[in-house]
C-alpha cells in the first residue's frame, strides 16, 4: 500500500502533437514517490481523475518490479546417465569428422 504522505501529485497541461484533439487543460497527472524518487506521468485522457488512477497503476507497476526479490540460482549438476548420453554423443561427431578427413600419405 501506498502512503499517501510519500506522493507529490502534480497537474499538468498536455503537451504533444495533436492541435485541436489534444486537450489543452490541465488534465495531466504527474506522480512522483518521494521516498524512490520514481515518477510517473499520465496524459492521455481527458479526465483528470481517469488519469491520476493510471499514473497510480503505473506507480504500483514499477514499486513491485523494484521491490521483487529474485530468488537466489540453486546450481544443480547434470545426472551421470545425461553426462554419458553427451559425451558419447560427441565421440560419434567425432569419428564422423575423422571419416570425412582427406586421407594422408
Amino acid at each position: 500500500m501506498i502512503r499517501p504522505e510519500d506522493l507529490e501529485i502534480v497537474h499538468v497541461r498536455g503537451s504533444g502533437p495533436g492541435g485541436q484533439n489534444r486537450n489543452k487543460r490541465w488534465t495531466g497527472v504527474r506522480v512522483t514517490h518521494l521516498p524512490t524518487g520514481i515518477v510517473v506521468m499520465a496524459t492521455e485522457r481527458r479526465s483528470q481523475s481517469q488519469n491520476l488512477a493510471a499514473a497510480m497503476e503505473r506507480l504500483e507497476d514499477r514499486l513491485r518490479i523494484l521491490f521483487t526479490v529474485k530468488k537466489k540460482r540453486v546450481k544443480t549438476r547434470p545426472k551421470k546417465g545425461a553426462i554419458e548420453r553427451r559425451l558419447e554423443s560427441k565421440r560419434r561427431q567425432g569419428s564422423k569428422k575423422t571419416d570425412r578427413r582427406f586421407p594422408s600419405d
